[in-house]
């Protein structure tokens, strides 16, 4: 085949492709679309931030021992309320209380190696002494002078020395009573045991080889629930927001809570695939008292981040996104038709380098007209609209499928009956 054949075929597919577009086109223009519609107006608006998580003590102490030895007594069980100081564990001192004994000799040594190394210094210093008196009366030569004083320099530094070891091995002494008074566990809080990880006759690990938590006491008088929240929601989140808190254990009832701690470091899962999540953990103090309630329970989290009483709002599902290239293409289709107005042209302002802007659809004489809208705080349903939209006019909330994809500038709708009564009935 020829390239002028090619060419006139490739022409002649256009052609026809072209034709196929602009009756498609005109059929979507004459269509009528059926919408359900809602009213702009006022009201109070609560921006809440959700999570899931579970309860916690705002205070827990692990218990773990610092020496490693047997466990000879457990003076709690699980459950058991305990008062701050009170004796939980006992280890075995046998080896502690020998490690004392054997302090103590070597400080008793050192101590009288001291007392022998001052009186030798006593000696020698008397001798230095008089060795220089003979001198310089002339009846001691200059070699018996250096050797006197030599003796006495050495019993000097052996007296520092000797102070010395007393000191280290006082220090021996203080670690080795140190180790033994750690063969007695006390609670440092007063609560409640929450967690026994060791029976009696299990070997206890101290802490400088790796945690080996014994049990947890934990104060159940202030509770708090921690939660994740994604890392888009976190930032609206500040300290002392109130909070909502439902625990699963109790379906009926709602908790009032505050923020009292958010991450400043995120925890991420599935780094690098496509399923990766990055949440911060956010901390919220229970007011109310949950009577029992238990550690590690499953809860709801609802964190109000801010309430607005006079806000102008719309059903969230009305605010559906265009790319900037179709409002053009629609504003330059009523600028060739002489029909465009000032209004209109103003709702269309270029809001950056952005490909998609957020719109709603207003109904006018019974046709949908596209409006640019700015946004700001939302709640579960309703979304607060700052411009394009005026208090009382009427918006399409609906359907989905319409709203997104099929609805354009212009386009005649008719409203289905169901949403006038409900539009009558909503707040």
């Amino acid at each position: 085949m020829s390239n002028k054949k090619k060419a006139i075929i490739a022409i002649a597919a256009i052609a026809v492709l072209a034709v196929f577009v602009i009756v498609n086109l005109k059929k979507s223009s004459g269509k009528t679309f059926n919408v359900q519609v809602e009213k702009a107006e006022r009201g109070r608006l609560v921006q809440i931030v959700s999570g899931s998580g579970r309860i916690q003590p705002k205070l827990g102490v692990k218990i773990s021992a610092n020496v490693s030895a047997k466990i000879i007594a457990l003076h709690v069980m699980e459950g058991d309320v305990v008062k701050k100081n009170q004796i939980l564990v006992e280890l075995d001192r046998t080896r502690y209380e020998a490690a004392v004994v054997q302090a103590q000799a070597n400080m008793s040594s050192t101590q009288a190696s001291a007392r022998r190394q001052k009186a030798n210094l006593a000696k020698s210093k008397s001798e230095h002494e008089r060795s220089k008196k003979l001198f310089e009366r002339g009846l001691a030569s200059q070699g018996e002078l250096d050797t006197y004083a030599a003796a006495y320099e050495i019993d000097k530094a052996n007296l520092d020395a000797a102070f010395d070891q007393v000191t280290q091995s006082s220090a021996v002494l203080d670690q080795a009573r140190d180790d033994l008074s750690k063969t007695t566990l006390n609670s440092p809080i007063e609560g409640v045991v929450t967690q026994l990880n060791k029976e009696e006759g299990e070997i206890a690990l101290g802490s400088q080889f790796q945690e080996d938590v014994i049990m947890v006491v934990s104060d159940l008088s202030q509770m708090e629930a921690v939660t994740e929240i994604d890392e888009n929601d976190v930032v609206n989140i500040s300290l002392g927001d109130s909070a909502r808190i439902q625990v699963d254990a109790f379906p009926d009832t709602s908790f009032i809570g505050k923020v009292s701690e958010i991450a400043h470091t995120a925890n991420t899962r599935g780094m690098g695939t496509q399923e990766e999540v990055t949440n911060f953990e956010v901390k919220i103090l229970v007011l109310d008292d949950i009577i029992k309630v238990r550690p590690g329970m499953s809860a709801t989290v609802d964190i109000i981040t801010n309430v607005k009483d006079n806000a102008l709002k719309l059903p969230i599902q009305s605010v559906t996104v265009r790319q900037k290239k179709e409002i053009e293409g629609w504003l330059a289709e009523k600028d060739s038709k002489g029909t465009n107005d000032d209004d209109s042209a103003g709702s269309y302002a270029d809001n950056g380098e952005d490909d998609l802007e957020e719109i709603v659809f207003v109904i006018e004489n019974e046709m949908a007209k596209a409006r640019v809208v700015k946004t700001g705080i939302s709640s579960d349903t309703h979304i607060e609209i700052f411009s394009g939209v005026e208090e009382g006019e009427t918006v399409v909330t609906g359907s989905y499928r319409v709203l997104s994809k099929d609805l354009r500038h212009d386009a005649k709708v008719k409203i289905d009956k169901k949403s006038r009564r409900f539009q009558s009935k909503s707040n």
